[in-house]
């Protein structure tokens, strides 16, 4: 890494952190405290997509903290768009069970939008899609599966994790592994070297 600005996580999701970590940047994370359910429900309510959502989200994130504290924010947020609806986490195993359900057999998209803000303003945005396809999986690999992930796969909005079990539920996915886990890392690391963060 280069440069003196400090560099701010607008987040406390341990998945985001660990990519940014894994690719060597040197950060700070801030929980937002933004109130995301209320956000999401003025956005349906103007039959916002989940594309748009994810974006809003995002932005909301990096300026709420970049308002407060100098330097480079990253806001980020992913949603699960299915047959052109929005789905959010899950609470149980049992609503898992009927997520993964929904889901199997039938392709969904990742919509995943990461912001850089400062001093209170969006400087850089971008938003990238994956399209996941469940495989025609087996009840007894589904109760398996639940069994073997128990809590961990309420983590995720579409109750599976890439780097773990999870993997096993796809036949085809269409997209990079980081925009999968939340966080397009490529266009964000190319713009921190623009910015002269990293190295270029």
């Amino acid at each position: 890494m280069t440069g003196t600005e400090a560099l701010i996580l607008a987040s406390k999701s341990a998945a985001r952190t660990a990519v940014l970590q894994g690719a060597g940047l040197r950060f700070e994370t801030l929980d937002s405290r933004v109130d995301e359910d209320a956000t999401k429900m003025a956005l349906l309510a103007k039959q916002a997509s989940p594309k748009m959502i994810a974006e809003a989200l995002a932005q909301e994130k990096a300026l709420a903290v970049s308002k407060t504290r100098p330097g480079l924010v990253i806001g980020a947020d992913q949603t699960l768009e299915f047959a052109g609806g929005l789905y959010d986490k899950v609470s149980s195993l049992d609503a898992a069970r009927e997520r993964l359900n929904l889901l199997r057999g039938q392709a969904h998209q990742l919509h995943s939008a990461v912001v850089l803000a400062r001093n209170g303003q969006v400087i850089w945005q971008e938003t990238v899609t994956a399209t996941l396809t469940m495989r025609d999986f087996s009840d007894t690999f589904l109760e398996t599966y639940l069994e073997e992930e128990g809590a961990a796969a309420l983590g995720s909005v579409g109750c599976y994790r890439m780097e773990s079990l999870g993997v096993q539920l796809f036949s085809a996915i269409d997209g990079d592994y980081f925009t999968i886990l939340g966080l397009p890392l490529m266009g964000l690391l190319e713009r921190l070297r623009a910015y002269a963060v990293l190295t270029p």
